[in-house]
């Protein structure tokens, strides 16, 4: 535990680092310096494929896994991607196809033991690949263990049925690749799983995430062509010809001594066809102007107003923005048939997907580290074996890179975060903090009141000078409530900030209402997560959204959870795409001029069933598309403005509205 018992870690840990050896130093250099010489000089020659593997390897073979261990980057992914979906399997067979020296042995002990499996054979035409092999599996105590020399298109394991196998950076070396595939599925398990991880270049047209330049093709080919190595993209083909493709990643990975040039790789799961393969999952930039990551980390909408209104039931087929996700989720524990949850930004729909990868296949304790406390001290090793094996390839892109948000705290990362990171610091400047500590920890509402009005900024400003007051307003509101700070910080677009400007309201007037009402009306520390989190980084257990329940977390976990679509594009293609029950637009259509808004409304008013319902909310006190949604087909009601007062834990808006879509007897 970190200082302050928050789980965090302590920033006085010591790290012991081993003593620096430099004859250890020399020796790995040299080593390395044998492998390239063999890679780069030596040349795959003989009268057969055996004799070029030896020729090629037998110089190398001793100081093959360290080097390899640095440029064989889908090894690990693969291994991990096999034994979570094995997790649970006794008696388990393995055929490793061109296994070379049996690291890929001594790997899978990271995420399966050994013990689980009855046989597991490396098999390898390379006689002195082999030759370690052997010694390693002596040395390590591996009685289930058989190294075999053989060819990967004529072995067969003595049991007859292996539950898995696999080919490691070993398919691309092997020029009868059909005959190699052919006879794996030959006594594949119908059950069973086959892994590949290799180098790859893609075709000229290929599938969106695969897709390579002109440049890139010809240039990767060509290299590897020089050591017998052919990464075209014949054997994925054929590998998804004749099995369903289950998961696959493709990524890039650095070669050791050379800079700059990043190898490209990719790590394929697949079984005997049962359906046919998912469909391939399109390449997605984020939109103009929007940060490199998420801009919210939960959802900014308060989803106990919405439950009142919406009456969700089973049968119900759910569309809603994704925000943070939160509210999506929601919908399920309510009861929601199916969620479809859509984002332009595909940030926020990696952040969906790791919070339901969590519920599909972390226990409540390690999901609550996550996303209840935002820091989770094991975290690269939960997502590596837990995690990873089932994300999307647009997910582990953005998440590989950012493990560190659970490090340093996840509620401070994002658009969002790092202003309310910020903020951590303007309080302690001004002297704040423990103020602030006590604010959000007040134990009744009344207690919170008064701690707030008797702070000298907020009877400053509802008491000070008139023109005090302004100029400290107008300094503040250029400092910390500016287009760009509105935008990167809080998600306000200046469509929405323009709505906000003609009801005749000042952005620091509309801020203070919204934080004014919150703290006189809703008692943080037990019934308002949203502000608690802001100021704290984190939630509590009793004080949470809905999913980080633990009861609400084990419904989830029990399938509820797949009946939730989470897709990265346009809100008005998700919406033409299927018939909807309910809506949630959030606030969605303050972002768009009024021909994208009457679009929408059209839109809804022929994909939405009669008799379902529309919600919405506007920084606007009475947002201009609403006639428009009425004129197609709705009964529009206006159910609260601020106007009035309090409107809810969020507290943000200026109106909240719902629509119910008009039956043929209306």
């Amino acid at each position: 535990m970190g200082a302050g018992g928050d789980g965090r870690p302590g920033r006085d840990a010591v790290i012991k680092k081993p003593a620096f050896s430099l004859e250890k130093v020399t020796s790995e250099v040299k080593d390395d310096l044998t492998v390239l010489k063999h890679i780069w000089f030596s040349k795959a020659k003989g009268d057969d494929h055996a004799e070029r593997l030896e020729n090629f390897y037998s110089g190398q073979a001793n100081a093959y896994d360290k080097f390899r261990a640095n440029f064989l980057w889908g090894r690990k992914p693969m291994l991990a991607a096999c034994a979570a979906r094995l997790a649970g399997r006794k008696n388990v067979v393995w055929v490793d196809l061109g296994g070379g020296t049996g690291e890929n042995i001594d790997m899978m002990q990271q995420y399966m033991g050994l013990d689980n499996f009855k046989s597991i054979y490396c098999v390898d035409l390379c006689h002195s690949l082999c030759e370690v092999a052997k010694k390693k599996a002596a040395s390590k105590g591996w009685k289930n263990v058989h190294v075999v020399e053989g060819d990967a298109c004529t072995f067969k394991p003595a049991e007859g049925v292996a539950t898995l196998v696999t080919f490691s950076y070993s398919l691309t070396m092997i020029p009868p690749f059909h005959s190699a595939i052919d006879n794996a599925i030959s006594f594949l398990d119908p059950e069973g799983l086959l892994g590949v991880a290799d180098f790859y270049t893609s075709g000229k047209y290929d599938a969106p995430m695969r897709q390579m330049s002109w440049a890139r093709r010809f240039f990767w080919r060509a290299t590897f062509d020089t050591d017998n190595i052919d990464l075209g993209p014949e054997r994925r083909a054929y590998l998804e010809h004749k099995l369903e493709r289950i998961w696959e990643i493709n990524g890039q990975g650095s070669i050791p001594y050379v800079p700059y040039l990043r190898a490209p790789y990719f790590t394929w799961v697949g079984r005997i066809r049962q359906l046919d393969h998912p469909p391939h999952e399109n390449r997605v930039d984020r939109p103009a102007l929007f940060p490199p990551t998420f801009l919210y980390t939960q959802s900014w909408e308060d989803p106990e107003p919405d439950m009142k209104v919406m009456d969700i039931n089973p049968k119900d087929v759910c569309l809603t923005l994704t925000s943070g996700g939160c509210n999506a989720l929601n919908l399920l524990i309510h009861g929601a048939g199916e969620v479809v949850s859509v984002d332009c930004n595909p940030a926020q729909s990696a952040l969906l997907e790791l919070k339901t990868l969590a519920i599909q296949h972390l226990d409540f304790e390690d999901a609550w580290m996550m996303f209840g406390e935002g820091v989770h001290p094991r975290i690269e090793e939960i997502y590596e074996k837990k995690l990873a094996p089932f994300i999307s390839q647009t997910g582990h892109k953005f998440w590989s890179n950012r493990l560190w948000y659970f490090k340093q705290g996840l509620y401070f990362q994002g658009g969002m975060g790092k202003l309310c990171w910020v903020l951590q610091y303007v309080f302690a400047f001004l002297g704040l903090r423990n103020g602030v500590k006590r604010f959000v920890n007040a134990p009744t509402l009344e207690e919170q009141k008064k701690i707030y009005n008797s702070h000298f900024f907020v009877h400053f400003i509802k008491s000070g000078p008139k023109f005090m007051v302004w100029l400290f307003c107008k300094i503040v509101a250029v400092l910390l409530f500016n287009r760009a700070v509105l935008w990167f910080g809080g998600g306000v677009p200046m469509k929405q900030a323009t709505l906000i400007e003609n009801d005749g309201i000042s952005i620091e007037k509309y801020i203070a209402r919204t934080f004014d009402g919150v703290a006189e009306n809703s008692h943080l520390r037990k019934q308002n997560y949203f502000y608690y989190n802001c100021l704290t980084g984190k939630f509590l257990r009793d004080n949470c959204p809905s999913y980080l329940n633990e009861a609400n977390f084990a419904k989830l976990k029990t399938g509820v959870v797949d009946q939730l679509t989470v897709a990265t594009g346009t809100f008005l293609g998700e919406l033409r795409a299927r018939k909807y029950t309910k809506v949630i637009l959030m606030d969605h259509i303050d972002w768009l001029d009024l021909v994208h808004a009457k679009e929408v409304a059209d839109t809804l008013g022929e994909q939405v069933l009669p008799g379902g319902i529309v919600i919405w909310r506007s920084a606007a006190s009475t947002p201009p598309y609403s006639e428009l949604i009425k004129n197609a087909g709705f009964d529009v009601t206006c159910i609260q403005r601020a106007s009035d007062g309090y409107m809810d834990k969020v507290n943000m808006y200026s109106s909240f509205y719902i629509g119910k879509r008009k039956t043929k007897k209306d």
